[in-house]
């Protein structure tokens, strides 16, 4: 696949509320994940390959008490790149309700996304 046919992929399955299946079959096995060097610190770090990365995104669900709402935008395509605006409406564990709003920008190699890494 293209990036193009990646990113609009991507856009389906997220619209959709399937993050589980956009790892499954758009990440690659050996893909990262980059989280900003501070900012809020929700205990999220970064991880190498689809298992760490699975790993993280069911660390961060189990610290949510209730999701309220979400989205995520068209993505924006340039070479071999996309990048999403994301946001959510949640009560965290410990943490009460807050929104979180972030850019995610993912590389594509080979069909696959190679990495995403998030600004927020």
């Amino acid at each position: 696949m293209t990036t193009k046919e990646v990113a609009k992929r991507y856009s389906e399955l997220a619209n959709e509320g399937k993050f589980d299946i956009i790892q499954q079959e758009l990440f690659s096995s050996d893909a990262e994940s980059i989280e900003p060097p501070s900012g809020i610190d929700m205990g999220m770090t970064n991880a190498k390959g689809l298992d760490a990365i699975k790993e993280k995104g069911r660390q961060f669900n189990e610290g949510v008490e209730e999701m309220h709402g979400g989205y995520t935008s068209d993505p924006v395509v340039g070479g071999n790149y996309f990048s999403v605006a994301m946001g959510m409406d949640v009560t965290m564990k410990g943490a009460g309700r807050m929104n979180m709003d972030e850019i995610v920008v993912y590389e594509v190699k080979d069909g696959k996304i190679v990495k995403e890494q998030f600004f927020y």
